[in-house]
C-alpha cells in the first residue's frame, strides 16, 4: 500500500529512478539538454525536492499550484545547496 496519492506525489524508488536514470542518459548523450516536469507532481513540494536532487531545470503546473511549487523549489535549492560540499573548502 501506498502512503502518498502516486497521482500527487511522485513514488521516488519506483518512476523516480526512472526519471534519474533518463536525466542521467539524456545528459550524458547532451550535456546542455533543459529537462523538466509538468502536471500535478510539478506542484507537489516532494516531489519538487526529488526533481532538484535529480537535476531537472523546471517545473510546470496548475495555476492553483504556482506559489507553492516556487517556494518548494527555492527551498528545495536551498537544501541542496547547504548539503553540497563547498569548492575550495
Amino acid at each position: 500500500v501506498l502512503e502518498k496519492d502516486p497521482f500527487e506525489t511522485l513514488d521516488q524508488e519506483g518512476v523516480g529512478e526512472l526519471v534519474r536514470l533518463a536525466v542521467e542518459r539524456g545528459r550524458a548523450t547532451r550535456p546542455k539538454i533543459e529537462l523538466g516536469i509538468c502536471g500535478e507532481h510539478g506542484g507537489d513540494p516532494q516531489s519538487i525536492e526529488f526533481f532538484e536532487k535529480v537535476g531537472l531545470k523546471y517545473v510546470s503546473c496548475s495555476p492553483m499550484r504556482v506559489m507553492i511549487a516556487r517556494l518548494a523549489a527555492a527551498q528545495a535549492a536551498l537544501k541542496l545547496k547547504k548539503s553540497s560540499p563547498v569548492p575550495g573548502a
